[in-house]
């Protein structure tokens, strides 16, 4: 039996419980450095020092956390937060857009080298909100409300970008390859 994110993180912060913590840590390491994976155009070293970062954080502030989303969510902001911040060290003369555009590219499991380096390069030509959106969605599975909450949108914006940014890699992959990819009707 699985012990919730709610009892762990009162055992984190009542009893000061850093075993609680590691179970936290081991539960959403992965699906979080998935996502940063792919915030960090496939920089594994980068996502994973953004990820540890972000552990850290979260456990420093923890006491805070007011369950009003789930941990993963909160977690995720943390992370994005800490990405940004390092993007905006890293190239200080880069303005706010463009380091939003540093999402990165969602590769379809179990592709063809080709089909991954295509859609890569087709997502790349979305904007930052579209390719999150629909990374959010199809890559990691998360319902449109639980996309709008970690993207800080409305549900009806979170559509919007999805449908758009799908309209805009039919159209793209049309191009390149003389047909409407199946996947994304």
């Amino acid at each position: 039996m699985d012990i919730s994110d709610h009892v762990l993180i009162e055992r984190t912060v009542k009893s000061q419980d850093q075993h609680a913590y590691s179970q936290l840590v081991r539960r959403y390491q992965s699906r979080l450095r998935v996502a940063l994976r792919q915030m960090c155009n496939g920089d594994e070293a980068l996502a994973d020092d953004i990820a540890q970062e972000a552990f850290i954080k979260a456990y420093k502030a923890l006491a805070g956390f007011k369950s009003e989303s789930q941990f993963f969510t909160w977690l995720y902001q943390i992370a994005r937060n800490q990405l940004v911040s390092h993007l905006r060290k890293k190239f200080p003369e880069v303005d706010s857009e463009a380091v939003e555009r540093a999402g990165a590219s969602t590769v379809a499991p179990g592709s063809g080298e080709m089909i991954k380096r295509d859609l890569g390069q087709a997502m790349a030509q979305l904007s930052a909100h579209q390719r999150e959106a629909i990374h959010l969605t199809y890559q990691l599975g998360h319902s449109n409300e639980e996309v709008a909450n970690l993207m800080h949108l409305p549900v009806g914006t979170i559509k919007s970008h999805i449908l758009r940014g799908k309209a805009k890699l039919k159209e793209i992959l049309h191009e390149w390859q003389g047909e409407t990819p199946n996947e994304f009707g």
